[in-house]
């Protein structure tokens, strides 16, 4: 995270990442009092940009629990969104289904070359995750992952840049994580545990070495 960011884009972009959390650990992932984090929070609901939900966990008080609005979530921009779904409606209707589908491909072989040389002479597992999160964060995916205590690792990306177009064609989404287990090698198994598409927060991966 940019750590120059204004103090309602930065709960903005943790709320975007972490998910939605109570305002004790916003604070936390802030670095401000609760109070602070109470004050950019309410401003922030005025603005209709984030909500606050009651949750009960057994005995004791109910915790309030801060997320995105839909208003919030549109704050991460969908890359040219009206004009791709258009596109991709008019070469449908035009071009036909088959035309689509080539162009999708022809996409990711393109996506897939650029991965390519990007990790290109990289030779250790974790440290090719680490150029792709690289690659990812700079199109837009606020990609990052974390290595798990059994050896594996999750590839996470908070954000869909071309989620409208994933939508109108799952071409992209299959695109994506076919390219994700050819650049991360045939030594390793890449699967896809979460899916914004269908609805999640993040889309999530599980990388691990083949046994």
């Amino acid at each position: 995270m940019n750590n120059n960011l204004p103090d309602n884009e930065k709960s903005l972009w943790i709320l975007k990442t972490k998910g939605a959390l109570p305002l004790t650990a916003l604070a936390k992932e802030m670095g401000v009092t609760t109070e602070g984090a109470r004050f950019h929070l309410l401003k922030l609901a005025n603005e209709g940009l984030v909500e606050s939900t009651t949750e009960s966990k057994g005995r004791g008080r109910p915790q309030q629990i801060w997320g995105l609005t839909s208003k919030g979530q549109s704050r991460f921009p969908d890359t040219h969104a009206d004009l791709t779904v258009n596109l991709i409606r008019t070469i449908r209707e035009t071009l036909g289904e088959k035309a689509l589908q080539q162009i999708i491909k022809a996409n990711g072989e393109e996506i897939l070359d650029r991965y390519t040389q990007h990790l290109s002479g990289i030779q250790e597992l974790e440290r090719r995750i680490e150029a792709l999160v690289d690659i990812r964060q700079r199109e837009g995916y606020m990609a990052e992952y974390r290595s798990e205590a059994d050896g594996e690792y999750l590839f996470i990306e908070n954000h869909c840049p071309i989620c409208a177009a994933a939508t109108q064609c799952q071409g992209f989404c299959d695109n994506e994580l076919t390219t994700f287990r050819t650049v991360l090698g045939a030594q390793v198994t890449v699967d896809r545990i979460s899916h914004i598409v269908a609805g999640a927060r993040r889309c999530a991966y599980v990388i691990k070495h083949k046994e």
